[in-house]
């Protein structure tokens, strides 16, 4: 890990100025369209109901030509194969099995499923290398948390207790409002062949329960839920200059 840090710390210089800014190809406004990937780890009441989850997302920014102010939009899809409350516990046989309806062992593999969509704004902070439009990308947004279990079914041994809407009624699904912040390095190079971003992502969501009732507890959740995320997260993007200084350009 040491060994990688420096080797990236050597890098950021050559990938933020290899170049003299007098042919620079990123003046001007931009419309930075991005695709991204991540891992995260849960807190707060989420870590009691998941384990660790991937994400990917897609989204877009319109960054300023002159003071690098940013403001987007941006979506991301999480899942995740670690389920840790078993919300199919009033169906299981004492061994821990769910029987079909062939009164055989049905398979039911349970999933996490989730998402956040919201707005951000921020700014990119140059460091002081030939190029001002690489540097410490810093954003701050809100938008909407969502998650639930993903009941997975047997096909070959189906469980009526979870056909057509039964389902919602073990699914746990929760959303609310959610804050994020995300720090970390971002790269539009002089050339516009490099363009990147990767860091540290944070969520904060204060969701609730939309379920009327929940099959296995025989109960409403109305628990006020504090759900954390936090993690890594890349991006690529796709560039478009306009405005003054730069010509229109696609990439």
């Amino acid at each position: 890990m040491r060994n990688i840090t420096l080797i990236l710390l050597l890098l950021l210089p050559l990938l933020a100025g290899a170049q003299s800014n007098d042919n620079a190809l990123n003046k001007g406004h931009a419309l930075l369209i991005h695709l991204s990937y991540g891992g995260h780890s849960p807190g707060g009441d989420l870590a009691k109901r998941f384990g660790s989850a991937f994400g990917v997302g897609t989204g877009f920014d319109f960054i300023t030509s002159e003071s690098n102010w940013i403001a987007g939009l941006d979506f991301s899809y999480y899942f995740g194969s670690n389920v840790k409350e078993d919300v199919l516990a009033s169906l299981r046989t004492p061994e821990g099995f769910v029987i079909g309806n062939n009164r055989t062992y049905s398979d039911i593999r349970l999933r996490m499923r989730g998402f956040y969509a919201g707005g951000h704004i921020g700014k990119l902070f140059g460091l002081g290398f030939a190029n001002p439009r690489s540097g410490i990308r810093l954003t701050l947004g809100a938008g909407l948390l969502q998650h639930k279990v993903r009941i997975q079914d047997d096909p070959q041994s189906a469980v009526p207790q979870l056909s057509g809407d039964y389902k919602k009624g073990y699914d746990r699904l929760a959303n609310g409002l959610a804050f994020t912040e995300f720090i970390g390095y971002q790269v539009l190079s002089i050339d516009g062949r490099i363009n990147f971003y990767a860091g540290l992502e944070f969520t904060q969501g204060l969701a609730m329960s939309r379920r009327d009732y929940d099959f296995d507890t025989r109960t409403k959740d109305e628990t006020k839920r504090l759900d954390l995320l936090y993690g890594l997260k890349a991006g690529w993007i796709l560039p478009i200059y306009f405005g003054k200084g730069a010509d229109e350009r696609f990439y």
